[in-house]
């Protein structure tokens, strides 16, 4: 099993070489050569060509009543890091801003215990591109890659949390991550003359009556015990002072803790715009884009058991976590797979996706010893 000191050293190594979602080649490389100086008995390694830097290994069971999956995402963030480490990243404009390279060591750990202690149970780790964007988690679903002797009956995976002690398993029964789905809208007016509005249809007026209009759907129309977001975060339109705009462009973000709720938001906007169209005699182009980021809900029977584990474990410390409105897209795994998503608490100064975020190592270690008794508990049901 790769001791404490040596998962440092490669959570170190991994995190000099960042990659973007589905450029992960250097990463992909140093993964395999990790993975190739563990014992091999147990292990099949698997790669497809319709994903290319994704990652399977299967380690084959003794005794195996069931497959068990264990994710980690392996991209990184078009982030400058600002920590000043003697081991910080070697790529210009991209950091490991989310933790990843510690997700991916910790992962390593497990592996390379279960390599040399046969499991009873089949393992399949899943070393997954395009967490941040493009889906990794629903292209790799899509396109094969978790079918036959890699599809898991079940599945965990992990994400780093700044604000929890170094170490620290938190979780929740229900949903952990919200989902998420851009939405852009275009808007189609007839550009004119500053000088004479009554010859055209003012797109920018028509936007600033659409953003005011659908910041009613969560303020008026969703349970205020619930949990939605909608946001417009961006707003395109004109090209002069005295020239009246045609077109102008807006893109926001929905959240919410389930998928009905997306899906109520999404329905609401198209029934706004729709209204909005209509009132000022103009056309207006509705899209949305999820992709894979569904909310992350945990299957209560499995979570049930995973937070039992946990609290009474006595080498494990153990927080009840509140939903958070971040993204994640093993929620697309989750909706094909029963499983448990959970936090390890890594102490940053900084927050995710900062400059300055800065897991502490002593996480790497503690996550590693925590989840390993987890899966040998979870093989004795």
């Amino acid at each position: 099993m790769l001791t404490e000191a040596k998962l440092i050293q490669i959570r170190r190594q991994l995190h000099q070489i960042p990659e973007l979602a589905l450029q992960e080649t250097m990463t992909q490389a140093y993964l395999k050569r990790v993975i190739a100086a563990l014992p091999q008995t147990y292990l099949t390694v698997k790669t497809s060509a319709d994903l290319p830097t994704a990652l399977l290994v299967r380690v084959a069971g003794s005794q195996p009543q069931r497959t068990i999956g264990y994710r980690t995402d392996i991209d990184a963030l078009p982030v400058t890091e600002h920590n000043g480490l003697a081991f910080q990243s070697t790529h210009p404009g991209i950091m490991h801003a989310c933790g990843h390279d510690v997700h991916m060591t910790v992962a390593l750990g497990l592996l390379s215990y279960f390599a040399d202690q046969q499991p009873r149970d089949d393992l399949v780790f899943f070393f997954q591109p395009a967490e941040e964007s493009e889906s990794g988690g629903k292209l790799a679903y899509d396109r094969g890659l978790l079918t036959g002797k890699f599809r898991p009956d079940e599945f965990y995976g992990l994400h780093d949390h700044p604000d929890l002690p170094a170490g620290t398993i938190g979780c929740q029964l229900g949903t952990l991550f919200a989902g998420t789905s851009e939405v852009n809208l275009i808007i189609h007016g007839t550009s004119g003359h500053a000088a004479f509005p009554q010859k055209a249809n003012d797109a920018i007026v028509i936007a600033a009556s659409l953003v005011m209009q659908l910041q009613t759907i969560v303020a008026r129309n969703v349970d205020p015990t619930a949990c939605g977001v909608l946001t417009i975060g961006k707003i395109t339109a004109g090209t002069i002072r005295n020239v009246i705009a045609g077109e102008a462009r807006l893109e926001g973000t929905i959240r919410g803790l389930t998928q009905d709720m997306i899906s109520f938001i999404q329905q609401r906007v198209r029934e706004i715009a729709a209204g909005v169209a209509l009132t000022y005699q103009a056309r207006i182009d509705v899209s949305f884009n999820q992709g894979g980021y569904y909310p992350v809900e945990n299957d209560p029977t499995l979570t049930t058991n995973f937070i039992r584990y946990m609290q009474t474990a006595t080498d494990v410390d153990f927080q009840t976590t509140p939903p958070a409105m971040t993204g994640e897209d093993f929620g697309y795994l989750l909706a094909k797979i029963p499983g448990t998503m959970f936090w390890l608490g890594v102490d940053s100064p900084g927050g995710l996706h900062a400059a300055n975020f800065q897991p502490n190592e002593a996480s790497i270690f503690k996550g590693v010893t925590a989840i390993r008794g987890f899966l040998c508990d979870r093989m004795t049901q």
